[in-house]
């Protein structure tokens, strides 16, 4: 399992001040509030910054970073990813992974036929779709429902699906 958890890419520069706006790549964006650091990882490397300011607009995150003054400091953060430390994150509950966690795991039918490695999830709104690869290539996509998700093993590295019809 990696160390640390990719949850936003900075997209822009926010007013005058070094703020910076932030693409959340959580499901609950109000935890940025209960951040006091975060590093910020580019092609210069990671580096961790106090966060000083907080704010939300139309479903992306403001964010005042210690050290960052003026719009072209912030301007040079664009494209950077926000992380944090997975040992001081909280718990997930049971049946709630990180998207991290999950690629790469075998997935099989319930019949115990290898469909190939999760390759991505994304989600639609009402559910997480997952994008799951064969050896060749050819993709199949599923739901992260209950009638169709079974079981996730992070220890085994798989994943157990129940064919729907009209599904494959």
């Amino acid at each position: 399992m990696t160390k640390y958890l990719e949850i936003g890419q900075i997209v822009n520069t926010f007013g005058i001040k070094g703020m910076v706006k932030i693409k959340p790549f959580t499901d609950d964006i109000r935890r940025f509030d209960k951040l006091e650091t975060i590093y910020i990882e580019n092609k210069k490397g990671r580096k961790e910054y106090k966060i000083e300011e907080v704010k939300y607009h139309k479903n992306m995150v403001l964010m005042k970073l210690e050290g960052i003054q003026t719009v072209e400091q912030a301007d040079l953060l664009r494209q950077s990813y926000l992380l944090v430390d997975r040992d001081k994150e909280e718990p997930l509950e049971e049946g709630v992974y990180y998207i991290v966690d999950l690629i790469g795991l075998e997935v099989y039918t319930d019949e115990r036929q290898l469909l190939g490695k999760v390759d991505d999830i994304f989600n639609t709104g009402s559910n997480d779709v997952y994008v799951v690869k064969d050896e060749k290539g050819k993709q199949v996509l599923f739901p992260g429902t209950s009638e169709v998700l079974k079981e996730v093993d992070l220890e085994k590295g798989k994943i157990t699906i129940h064919l729907i019809p009209g599904l494959m």
